[in-house]
């Protein structure tokens, strides 16, 4: 089969980690190869339809993820969690982890809990470690394939259009993210325009969330699509937003502020977002991590100072995976975040998109 495969190099990692976006596409650690097609007792073979560029690609490309993590993964291996297929005539959405059950072993504490994302086999069992899209056993979603066990496997809403089905996966892990943010605040700041942020956004609203809801966007185009999904307000920046919610406070040229909002979702998964986030938050107010920002210096200060709480999101549970597609007849207008479409040859092209990237592997 045709994938894309993933092959770590250090020498190019740290080159990317240097200089960022500006590093040359054609040097990444990235070429379209042809495969075995897979196979594996207990998994079905699932034809991918559509598989979504995720930020947590960007930064493994790009040298930005966290090595206290390299150890949950294993490479070379075929990249994308964002996955759409087809198996035995359906459309599904494929739950990406490899949890437990997956790796044939008793479930761990985590997982009898139902909390299969905080497993803590995820480098044990019969699989090599990470989920799909980071696993060197089993292909991740820019392949023509990939293998699931049947309960992995969530059949999509008849009308649901494809380019809205892929974003079951970001969907539930905002999903959850949300729901921990229960008892919901009277006010909500998201910070960042991206998927994950404009999901958070939409999500809300079909939720049901009635409070003031406000968006910090980098471009025009974001701020506009903030407003269609359910923004109240849209600040063209962190120190906009800030000022408009805190009081300043002055001293040997630094300045201080009290106030700010009782909930801010960092949704850009940038260092810079986290401190950010940090500062909008209110005394005893919270923040929400969506993006993943990795390694990033930031002033630890409101956590004891203002008494500020951190929650992350980072999977899901089973419920909530089928929750997020049973939601998805609702969530009309998310297609719209999708960017463009491309087959595995132009997956330059795809990494330097505008808005949502996807991958149909299966074309020529």
């Amino acid at each position: 089969m045709k994938a894309l495969l993933y092959t770590p190099s250090l020498p190019r990692f740290f080159a990317a980690w240097a200089l960022g976006k500006r590093f040359p596409k054609g040097l990444l650690p990235l070429r379209l190869a042809e495969l075995p097609l897979p196979e594996r007792k207990g998994f079905l073979r699932v034809r991918v339809r559509l598989s979504g560029v995720c930020g947590s690609d960007l930064a493994l490309l790009y040298g930005k993820s966290p090595p206290s993590l390299g150890p949950f993964f294993s490479f070379p291996a075929v990249l994308g969690h964002e996955i759409l297929g087809e198996a035995e005539g359906s459309l599904v959405a494929v739950n990406p982890l490899l949890a437990c059950a997956d790796r044939g072993l008793p479930p761990c504490p985590r997982c009898q809990e139902g909390e299969e994302g905080l497993c803590q086999n995820l480098a044990e069992g019969a699989l090599a470690p990470g989920m799909l899209g980071y696993n060197r056993d089993l292909p991740g979603g820019w392949g023509e394939w990939v293998l699931a066990r049947p309960e992995r496997l969530y059949p999509i809403p008849k009308g649901v259009p494809e380019e809205r089905a892929v974003l079951a996966e970001p969907l539930a892990v905002v999903l959850r993210g949300l729901q921990r943010l229960r008892p919901w605040p009277e006010e909500v700041l998201v910070l960042g325009m991206g998927t994950l942020g404009l999901l958070a956004l939409r999500l809300l609203r079909v939720l049901g969330y009635g409070g003031r809801l406000y968006a910090v966007a980098k471009y025009p185009h974001q701020a506009e699509r903030a407003r269609a999904f359910g923004a109240d307000g849209v600040f063209l920046g962190a120190k906009e937003a800030l000022l408009a919610r805190a009081r300043g406070y002055r001293y040997l040229g630094f300045t201080g502020y009290r106030g700010g909002y009782e909930a801010v979702v960092e949704a850009s998964g940038s260092g810079k977002g986290f401190r950010e986030a940090l500062g909008l938050a209110r005394e005893g107010g919270r923040v929400l991590l969506l993006g993943a920002p990795g390694l990033a210096w930031a002033d630890l200060s409101p956590f004891w100072f203002k008494e500020v709480g951190l929650l992350g999101s980072y999977t899901y549970t089973r419920e909530e995976f089928a929750q997020a597609v049973a939601l998805l007849p609702e969530l009309g207008g998310l297609e719209g975040l999708v960017g463009g479409v491309y087959p595995l040859g132009a997956w330059r092209e795809a990494l330097s998109a505008r808005g949502k990237a996807l991958f149909r592997p299966n074309v020529p």
